[in-house]
């Protein structure tokens, strides 16, 4: 990567004690949690179906399921521009990074980094630049080059010695399925990950994360009642431990149980052939206070503040570079 492009890394504990950074995204999961008079009850709830979930899941040898307990570390990413002299950052990504610790030999097993996926670019992308491409046309439809500087500089970042330095695996980002497309189960089943599900065509969140470098698998884990998005790179199966792979979906399942309940903690559970609903009625709320129209609200504000403090201000050198940068 050009040498006036670096990256650097801060991580810090998602815990009851957790309070967002200003450079945070708002409407990010773990920051959600974290706001408001009931903040530390929030968390406190939201860690402990995390745990809940991955000592149901890793099952064996943990008879009374309280083996294992969850640490969870926000990865926050900036990225310099500029000379060392006249250096600007912008707060480019931010993930999470699970630990997991055996409390029964005191083993400290490392996890994956990924899961939860946060990005100002992305959201300059799906709420400022998609809409305005859009204005005063019959048929909606996106750029050609629709998330290549987003995906670009995700690439680097994985290149990068700063993910390097802290990371031995690549990432897996687990998110919800598409409400706009339809799902249909096969005959795969993983011991871990579930029932895969395949669609007939990516969504438009599929084919942004393709940009990245990413795969997209379907899976819908034992005892949850909808498929997930796995993001990867390369083999999603074979590449990960068990612990690995549930570390992941503990985490994203309860996040998604809050935010999406409509869909992965209704009453019942995907069939054969599997469509998510947001309107859905017959689910379940947990104990987690979330305002998910404000967080419509906010995206478009975030999607500005990336356009205000990084988009415009670097426009030509992102340009450029982004013109000259080859995907490997």
């Amino acid at each position: 990567m050009d040498s006036t492009f670096t990256f650097s890394i801060r991580c810090i504990p998602f815990d009851e004690d957790y309070r967002p950074a200003e450079s945070t995204r708002a409407t990010t999961n773990f920051a959600n949690l974290a706001r408001g008079e009931n903040r530390r009850e929030n968390l406190r709830n939201a860690l402990r179906m995390i745990d809940n979930k991955f000592n149901a899941m890793a099952h064996w040898d943990n008879p009374l399921r309280d083996r294992y307990a969850v640490e969870i570390e926000i990865v926050s990413v900036e990225m310099s521009i500029g000379s060392s002299a006249e250096t600007e950052t912008f707060p480019i990504i931010e993930v999470l990074k699970t630990n997991i610790v055996d409390q029964a030999t005191s083993e400290r097993i490392e996890g994956v980094v990924g899961n939860n996926f946060s990005s100002y670019v992305r959201d300059y992308d799906f709420s400022i630049l998609l809409p305005e491409h859009n204005i005063n046309k019959d048929a909606f439809s996106a750029p050609d080059d629709f998330g290549d500087l987003h995906g670009k500089l995700f690439q680097a970042f994985l290149k990068s010695e700063a993910y390097r330095d802290h990371f031995s695996k690549p990432p897996i980002i687990c998110l919800s399925a598409s409400s706009t497309k339809t799902y249909h189960r096969t005959d795969n089943q993983h011991p871990i990950l579930g029932i895969e599900y395949r669609q007939s065509e990516f969504s438009p969140t599929d084919r942004y994360f393709e940009k990245m470098g990413l795969q997209v698998r379907y899976f819908m884990p034992p005892n949850s009642v909808a498929p997930f998005a796995f993001y990867f790179i390369g083999d999603l199966l074979t590449d990960y431990t068990n612990l690995e792979l549930i570390s992941t979906i503990s985490t994203m399942d309860t996040f998604q149980k809050i935010y999406r309940p409509e869909i992965y903690n209704a009453n019942s559970v995907a069939g054969t052939c599997y469509r998510p609903n947001l309107k859905h009625s017959d689910y379940s709320l947990t104990q987690v206070v979330y305002d998910r129209e404000e967080r419509s609200r906010l995206a478009v504000e975030q999607g500005k503040f990336a356009e205000q403090h990084f988009i415009r201000p670097f426009k030509t050198i992102l340009d450029a570079w982004s013109a000259n940068y080859v995907v490997r």
